[in-house]
C-alpha cells in the first residue's frame, strides 16, 4: 500500500525533527494511524494536485474562485512536500495582515505551525516552525532576509497579481524567492498584467496563462462547493451639482459620458439621500429572511473610505436598529474585528477594502456594493465573500445588491452568466447597455481628484425599481426557488449532478522529537501557545527589572542564556516555557 500524498510505501519510520542540526540525516515520518484524521479534498483539488506533480517547471500558477478551496489546496501541497522531506520550510505571501493570521491559523489544522509574527529582525526560525506568513509590503521591505530563508523551500504566492501592485513588490518577490524549491502562485480570479508583468507567471501576450483553473461555473456544477449568487440592481434617480457648476439629474438608464456616470454613482451612494438607505433596508430583510432558516446568516456592505462606513453604519441602527462591525484598512483593530465577526451571531459588517479578498466569513449571505471602486477584479473579489459553502442545508443562495450602474452590471452579468453555466467567455464587441467604458478603462477605479470633489455635490438620490416606479423594500426572494429573479434573466438550473469528494489519508507532519516540558501553559494550539509564552515571558521580565533595577537588556540575557536561546523570537515553545520557568525561579528566590 502506498501512501497517496507521498507516493512512498506506508512502513514505519522513527519519529525525528523537521529542522535537524546541520549535516544531520532527516528520518522519514511515521506511518498514518487509522486515527489520523484525514484531508478531505474535493475533485478539483485532487486535479491541480496531479497537474502540479506533473508540472515540470518551479512555477505553479492556480486560478480558483473564491471558495472553491485554494488554501486547502495550497495546504495539502506544502504537507506532502514537508512529510517527503522535500523541504524544510514554507514561506506564505499574502496582500493584507489579517490573512496572516488566516492562513496560519488554517495550517494549524494541518499540523502545519507557521509564525505570523515573524519579522526580519527576528533572526532564525524556532526548531518547532515550520515557516512564516508574511504580506507583500514585508518581502519588499527586505527581500534578502527570505532569500536565505526560501532555498530548497516552497513559497506560496497568495493572490499574486499584488506582486505587480508596485515594482519594489514584484522585484522584491523575484529577489525573495527566485532560488525557491518550487513557487505555488494562487489567484481567486483570471487576471491580465496591464502595466508590469508579475514575476513567476507565464503571459501570452499581456494575459497571464494559469497552469489549472477552476471556474465559477465548474464550482456550481459540482455543487455543495459555492452558492449561487443574484444580483438585484437598484435603479434610481440622481440629482448633483458637477464640478463644472452645471446641475445634472439622471438615472441609472440614462447614457452618460464617464464623467457624469461616476458623478452619478456617488450620489447614488450618499449616505444623505434616499437611495442608499432604501438598498440597505431591503437588503436587511433579505437577511432576515434568511436568518429564519439560517440564524448565524450574515451581511456585508463595502463602503467607500472610512467616513461613508461610519455612516452607512448609522444608517443601520436607524432603519433596522442593528449596530454594525465597523472595519476599515485604517484601523489597527480591523482584523481582531473580522475574526470576531466570523464567529458570531451578529448579522452586519461594513467594510473597507478589507473583506474583499481572500478573508473567509461562510456566513455571508447577503451584500451591498456601496463603492464606487468599479475594476472587474475587486467587484468579483467582494462577490467571492459571498460564495463559500457553509455545510447544512443543500440549497444556499447568496444576493449582492448592487446599483444599476451599467458598469457594475457588466461585471455582475458575466458572474451570472457563469452562474446559469453558459460558455461564452467574452462579451459582445457592442455595449449591451450602452454606457460602459472602453475596454482599455474597465479595470480603472473611479477618479477622486481633490479639486473635482470640493466642487462635486450630490443633491438628491430617489430609489426606482426595474419598471422606474418607486422601489418597493419589502420585497424579498425565496431561497431555493424555482426561479429566484436577479433582473439578469433566467433561472438557476438545479439538476446538475453533485461530484463527491474525497478523502486522502496524511502522516504527521514531521516536528521535533517531544521532550520533558518545564510547564504547560493551556493554549488553543501552538501560535496561540507561543503567543502568549511570549506575554508570559514580557511581563516577567518587566516584573524583574522593577524589583532588581536591572536593565531589561541585562535580564533578558541572562534568562536567554539559562534557556540555551540567543534571543527569545528563536525560541521553540519548549524554550520559552522553559525561560518562563526560570524566570519565576528568579522571582521567588527575590
Amino acid at each position: 500500500m502506498h501512501n497517496l500524498l507521498t507516493g512512498a510505501p506506508t512502513e514505519r519510520y522513527p519519529e525525528s525533527r523537521l529542522f535537524s542540526p546541520p549535516d544531520t540525516e532527516l528520518a522519514a515520518p511515521p506511518r498514518p494511524t487509522p486515527a489520523d484524521k484525514g484531508i478531505r479534498l474535493r475533485a478539483w483539488q485532487k486535479e491541480a494536485l496531479e497537474a502540479f506533480d506533473a508540472c515540470a517547471s518551479p512555477n505553479f500558477l492556480a486560478v480558483a474562485t473564491p471558495g472553491a478551496g485554494k488554501t486547502t489546496f495550497a495546504l495539502t501541497v506544502a504537507r506532502r512536500a514537508l512529510v517527503a522531506r522535500t523541504i524544510k520550510r514554507i514561506v506564505i505571501v499574502v496582500p493584507t495582515q489579517h490573512l496572516k493570521l488566516q492562513w496560519a491559523h488554517a495550517a494549524e489544522r494541518f499540523g502545519i505551525h507557521l509564525d505570523p509574527d515573524w519579522a526580519s529582525a527576528y533572526g532564525a526560525l524556532p526548531s518547532d516552525v515550520h515557516g512564516v506568513v508574511v504580506t507583500y509590503q514585508q518581502v519588499a521591505a527586505n527581500p534578502q532576509a527570505l532569500r536565505q530563508m526560501v532555498r530548497d523551500s516552497l513559497a506560496v504566492l497568495d493572490e499574486i497579481h499584488h506582486a505587480a501592485d508596485s515594482r519594489s513588490w514584484g522585484e522584491g518577490v523575484r529577489i525573495a524567492f527566485e532560488h525557491a524549491w518550487r513557487r505555488l502562485g494562487l489567484s481567486g480570479t483570471p487576471f491580465r498584467s496591464d502595466q508590469s508583468s508579475i514575476p513567476f507567471v507565464r503571459y501570452e501576450g499581456d494575459l497571464a496563462c494559469s497552469d489549472y483553473e477552476y471556474g465559477y461555473g465548474e464550482a456550481l456544477k459540482d455543487k455543495t462547493v459555492v452558492r449561487p449568487v443574484y444580483f438585484p440592481r437598484i435603479n434610481g434617480r440622481m440629482e448633483w451639482m458637477a464640478p463644472d457648476g452645471n446641475s445634472y439629474s439622471a438615472t441609472f438608464e440614462d447614457k452618460l459620458t464617464r464623467d457624469l456616470a461616476s458623478q452619478r454613482l456617488r450620489t447614488a451612494l450618499d449616505v444623505e439621500g434616499e437611495w442608499l438607505p432604501a438598498v440597505l433596508t431591503q437588503a436587511h430583510a433579505q437577511l432576515i429572511h434568511l436568518r429564519a432558516k439560517d440564524p448565524k446568516a450574515a451581511g456585508l456592505v463595502i463602503a467607500m473610505d472610512q467616513d461613508h462606513a461610519n455612516g452607512i453604519a448609522e444608517i443601520l441602527r436607524q432603519k433596522t436598529g442593528v449596530v454594525a462591525v465597523v472595519a476599515t484598512s485604517d484601523d489597527p483593530g480591523a482584523s481582531r474585528k473580522i475574526s470576531a465577526f466570523s464567529d458570531s451571531r451578529d448579522p452586519w459588517i461594513v467594510a473597507v477594502r478589507m473583506v474583499s479578498e481572500g478573508v473567509d466569513i461562510p456566513r455571508l449571505r447577503v451584500g451591498v456594493y456601496a463603492t464606487n471602486t468599479i475594476t472587474d477584479l475587486f467587484f468579483r473579489q467582494a462577490v467571492g465573500r459571498l460564495v463559500r459553502w457553509h455545510g447544512g442545508t443543500t440549497k444556499q443562495t447568496a444576493y449582492m445588491f448592487i446599483p444599476d450602474d451599467p458598469r457594475v452590471r457588466a461585471s455582475a452579468l458575466t458572474i451570472a452568466d457563469q452562474r446559469r453555466h453558459s460558455l461564452r467567455k467574452e462579451e459582445n464587441a457592442d455595449d449591451p447597455f450602452g454606457v460602459a467604458p472602453p475596454p482599455e478603462e474597465r479595470n480603472e477605479q473611479e477618479p477622486e481628484l481633490e479639486e473635482q470633489l470640493s466642487l462635486f455635490a450630490a443633491l438628491s438620490s430617489v430609489p426606482l425599481d426595474e419598471q422606474g416606479r418607486p422601489h418597493d423594500e419589502s420585497r424579498v426572494f425565496e431561497e431555493g426557488g424555482d426561479e429566484i429573479p436577479d433582473f439578469l434573466g433566467g433561472p438557476v438550473d438545479t439538476s446538475l449532478p453533485v461530484v463527491e469528494s474525497a478523502w486522502e489519508s496524511i502522516a504527521p507532519v514531521p516536528l521535533p522529537d517531544p521532550e520533558p516540558a518545564a510547564s504547560r501553559l493551556p493554549a488553543t494550539g501552538p501560535l496561540a501557545k507561543r503567543r502568549e509564552l511570549r506575554e508570559q515571558n514580557s511581563a516577567v521580565v518587566r516584573e524583574l527589572v522593577h524589583l532588581t533595577d536591572k536593565r531589561h537588556a541585562d535580564i533578558n540575557a541572562e534568562l536567554n542564556k539559562k534557556a540555551g536561546i540567543k534571543r527569545i523570537s528563536e525560541a521553540s515553545i519548549r524554550q520559552l516555557e522553559k525561560r518562563f520557568v526560570v524566570a519565576q525561579e528568579w522571582l521567588r528566590k527575590l
